[in-house]
Parts: C-alpha cells; sequence; structure tokens
C-alpha cells in the first residue's frame, strides 16, 4: 500500500549538490541516470515511504512512474529513501537537500510527509512539489495532492473475496491503523458484504501512530496473517506495504488460502514469484499512472495544481488479472466496478 516513483542521480555540478543528495539518502548512478536527459532538462527528485524501492507494493509503484518518465520524457532524476523510526526532521532534511541540489518538482511517496512537505514547500515557493497519498487544507499552493479512490478498487477485492471464499470468512490486515488505510478497509468490507452479507471478516492493524513500522514489517504480516487463517479465514486481503510480503507468505503455506495483494500486481513481481499461484488478485492503485502524469504536466510547463484524484474511472484503481484466478468470475466484478462509476453505488470512506 502504500500509501506509495532506485534511480540514478543526474551528475550534480559542484559538491554542494553531491553532499546534499548523499546526506538526503539519495542514490547516485550516473551511468543510467544521465542517459536520454539532456543538458538542462527538467531534474525530478523523489522522496521514498518507508520500505522504498523493492517493497513490491506502493514505493515500486511509484517508481515504475518514474521510470516511465526518465525513459519517456527524458527527465533527470533521483531518488531519497526514508528509513524506519526515522524523526520529522529527518523528512524535512531530506526534502531541503533535494531542493538545494536543484530538483523541481520533488515528489514525496506517502502521506507521512505531508507536514514536512508544507514547511519545506512554503520555504521555498518557486519550487514545484507533490505528495502522494494526502491533502491538507495547509497546503501552499506550490505542492499538489496526488490522490487516489482505494476504497474502490478495494470494493472490487471484498467482491472477488466473497464469490471466492469456500468458508465465508475472510480477512483484512492493515499495516497502520491511518484514515487513508481505513479507506482501503471500508471498501473490502463493503463489497465483501454486498454479495454475502453475513459474510465473517477479520480484521488486524499492525501498529498505529505514530510507529509506522506496520508498512515495513513482513515478520509482522506473516504473523497477523497466520493468525486470521487459524481463525479460519481463507481470503486475506493486506494493505500494509511490504508488511504484506509476510502476509502472502503465511497464505502460501495454508492450503486452499488465498492472498489479495495490493497497490503493485504482486502475483507479477519477481520476488513474490513462488507465491503466485496463492494470490487471487492485488487491488493495483496505479501510482505510476499518476506520477508519469505530473511530471508530463511539469515537463510541459503546465504542472498539475490543487488536488488530483485518480478513481476507478479514471483508472486509478483497478484489480489485476494476472494469474487468471478472477477469470470466471469477471462478470460480476465488471458489474460491480459499472455500479461505482456510473454512481449508483457509492462506496464508504470508513469503516
Amino acid at each position: 500500500m502504500r500509501r506509495s516513483i532506485k534511480l540514478a542521480a543526474v551528475v550534480l555540478s559542484g559538491s554542494l549538490g553531491m553532499a546534499s543528495l548523499a546526506a538526503c539518502g539519495a542514490k547516485s548512478n550516473d551511468t543510467t541516470a544521465s542517459a536520454g536527459a539532456s543538458e538542462g532538462s527538467l531534474k525530478v527528485g523523489m522522496a521514498y515511504d518507508i520500505g522504498g524501492r523493492g517493497d513490491q507494493s506502493f514505493n515500486d509503484s511509484a517508481a515504475r512512474g518514474l521510470d516511465k518518465a526518465k525513459a519517456d520524457l527524458g527527465v533527470a532524476v533521483t531518488e531519497a529513501d526514508a528509513k524506519t523510526g526515522e524523526a520529522e526532521a529527518d523528512k524535512e532534511t531530506r526534502l531541503k537537500n533535494l531542493v538545494t541540489a536543484g530538483y523541481s518538482p520533488i515528489i514525496a511517496v506517502g502521506f507521512v510527509y505531508q507536514d514536512a512537505v508544507n514547511k519545506i514547500a512554503k520555504e521555498n515557493p518557486n519550487t514545484k512539489f507533490a505528495i502522494i497519498d494526502s491533502a491538507s487544507d495547509a497546503q501552499p499552493t506550490n505542492v499538489t495532492s496526488l490522490t487516489f479512490s482505494e476504497q474502490e478498487g478495494s470494493y472490487l477485492a471484498g467482491v472477488a473475496a466473497a464469490l471466492k471464499t469456500k468458508t465465508k470468512h475472510i480477512g483484512f490486515i492493515g499495516g497502520v491503523q491511518t484514515e487513508l488505510i481505513k479507506k482501503f478497509e471500508a471498501g473490502y468490507k463493503a463489497g465483501a458484504k454486498s454479495i454475502t452479507p453475513d459474510i465473517a471478516i477479520e480484521t488486524t492493524y499492525l501498529t498505529t501512530p505514530p510507529d509506522f513500522s506496520g508498512f515495513n514489517s513482513p515478520d509482522k504480516g506473516k504473523e497477523a496473517a497466520q493468525g486470521q487463517l487459524d481463525k479460519g479465514a481463507d481470503v486475506i486481503y493486506t494493505a500494509a506495504g511490504s508488511s504484506g510480503n509476510g502476509a502472502i507468505e503465511a497464505v502460501a503455506n495454508k492450503a486452499g488460502a488465498l492472498a489479495i495483494g495490493v497497490d503493485s500486481d504482486q502475483a507479477a513481481q519477481p520476488a513474490l514469484a513462488k507465491y503466485k499461484n496463492s494470490i487471487l488478485t492485488s487491488m493495483v492503485k496505479n501510482v505510476d499512472k499518476a506520477v508519469f502524469a505530473y511530471i508530463e504536466s511539469a515537463k510541459k510547463g503546465n504542472v498539475f495544481t490543487g488536488v488530483k484524484n485518480f478513481d476507478l474511472k479514471a483508472d486509478g484503481v483497478s484489480l489485476a488479472t494476472t494469474g487468471g484466478k478472477i477469470d470466471d468470475i469477471q462478470g460480476k466484478l465488471n458489474d460491480a466496478a459499472t455500479a461505482i462509476k456510473s454512481g449508483a453505488t457509492t462506496v464508504p470512506t470508513a469503516p
């Protein structure tokens, strides 16, 4: 989930730029960074959420958008990683260093950056910022929010779970108990109950704020999933970043059980290949499309402003079909999606 675009840093002129990027955790690979980027091209910085590139989920989806922008638009890019348990000041420093190094726009991956983005953007009004999965009334005008209707995609995941469970007992695991992740929970439960009103649904959150390690703790995800399996759940949806990898592992070890992935098409992720036969589908949040669209708007000189939401109708969320496990229920999923798009079904955003 995550809420959640290793890229190469361009060769920076001057020691200040390199020192700043090193301090903020940026990765450097001059060979790939400079490829396709002309002198004076748009310089895009990305600050990842915890888990970073390689989480097989939220951050990886964002990274794909950045990769595509680099390849297709010729922009120069760099990335900066976050650390589990870091302080707010660390986020601010990461963003400041990207500003100092001349990056604009700067894309912050995840709602945990909201306060830091608001502060640094206000201090640097000539730098463009985007934040994924968050919007704030206090947001400066040089900040764009890229948001998604997670509840709509999760509703379809719930429909799929209810149609595939053999026990009328399913589960939901959230990484951190925040308003954002509650949208996933709310949609999933509503979708499942639209098919089977009396379905049993287990709910587990791995951590609560200010502890955000629930997005980067596969062991916690595995333990939570095992607990739900032991109670009888046979389809489990996990919205928890890389913690979901552990949940998928637990499900794969249980005969007949199925996992639902999140953010990326997790059945197609190389690191999860050995579990792909146990992944029913994934609720794909197309962060890559949002990131690419935002960078393209900046490249064209007409950058998105305010809040740009990507819903089911705009292909901002969808269900993955890798493995063909939902092919036999696609008609019912299409009907549910049509009802959402037309407004006949309003999906709740709170459980």
